[in-house]
């Protein structure tokens, strides 16, 4: 595949390679003051994700992947420890369902702390700060011109940023890469896609893992196989999807999401980015039975796996 690199737009901004979006303060105007056509079934949806406390697979060296939450998840492979996006406490202005897994002084001797993108969900000030002072040794691994918000908070902890289809530097017997997401950045008032966001791969010897990050449907998917061919577990957003004339250019529904791990080509589906945080209008435990309802009618090429909170997949 002919390397394309990470495209920014006439103000020196990051850009889709697709979909370039900026988000519009009237569209957030229109959501916010339109009718939800859910609103009473969301009211009445009790769902929450099982919890498993066991934290066993913490204290060994087996390969595994354990969802936290959202989409923070530990990861063990090839002996290397890392954490993608932990956000341990409460994201202000917005509801919480589900408390994560795990608190941050279970999580010791990490090697990588991996952060997808700067939004408040997936990059949280007090749970890095207490990663990085339960692990002084890490390293951060992260996309372009985020060092300047992070570094206020680590002062000492080394921090790789990369563009799209760039490889990190990182211990011999894994590999680490930052790919394409459909997404977009802020933190503040006028700091709109200044900071790059993306999808991780991470590989050993055996095995291969994709971690969507934040990311409305696109030709990535597609993009990601050519350039990685055996997928063993994709771990696919299917939450925060609706009203999807707004959140389609964020956020994969669980059709969409189901489109793109068939384009991966990957075996296992590790759904996330549901069942935690109430930030759109479907009911919380929608997209997880959407997803059952597509794998009891085999409309999903591969196996599922939902994980409980604190739950470990083993590799």
């Amino acid at each position: 595949m002919e390397w394309q690199g990470t495209p920014i737009d006439t103000n020196n901004r990051f850009q889709n390679l697709e979909f370039p979006f900026v988000p519009k303060l009237a569209d957030v105007l229109k959501w916010m003051t339109s009718r939800n056509p859910q609103k009473k079934e969301k009211e009445e949806d009790d769902f929450r994700p099982g919890r498993k406390t066991d934290r066993s697979v913490l204290d060994n060296n087996d390969n595994c992947i354990v969802w936290l939450g959202h989409a923070s998840f530990f990861i063990r492979l090839g002996g290397v420890s890392m954490l993608i996006d932990p956000v341990f406490f409460k994201v202000p202005f917005v509801k919480r369902y589900s408390a994560h897994a795990f608190d941050p002084a279970t999580f010791r001797n990490l090697t990588y702390l991996l952060i997808s993108h700067d939004h408040q969900d997936h990059c949280q000030q007090k749970s890095i700060r207490e990663i990085v002072n339960y692990n002084p040794d890490l390293k951060i691994l992260t996309g372009l011109n985020m060092e300047s918000l992070l570094r206020p908070w680590c002062k000492k902890i080394p921090i790789e940023m990369a563009g799209w289809y760039q490889q990190y530097k990182t211990k011999a017997g894994i590999e680490i890469y930052f790919l394409p997401s459909r997404h977009w950045s802020k933190r503040g008032f006028s700091d709109e896609n200044k900071r790059l966001w993306g999808a991780f791969v991470i590989r050993s010897k055996d095995t291969t893992i994709y971690f969507s990050g934040d990311t409305g449907y696109g030709n990535h998917f597609n993009e990601a196989k050519e350039l990685f061919e055996h997928i063993n577990v994709a771990i696919m957003g299917i939450g925060a999807y609706k009203p999807e004339w707004f959140m389609h250019p964020n956020h994969v529904s669980p059709n969409d999401a189901v489109r793109g791990f068939h384009e991966l080509g990957a075996k296992i589906f590790i759904p996330m980015h549901y069942g935690t945080f109430d930030v759109s209008d479907e009911p919380v435990g929608e997209p997880l039975r959407i997803i059952h309802q597509l794998e009891s009618e085999n409309k999903i090429q591969g196996k599922v796996k939902a994980l409980r909170l604190g739950e470990s997949f083993r590799l």
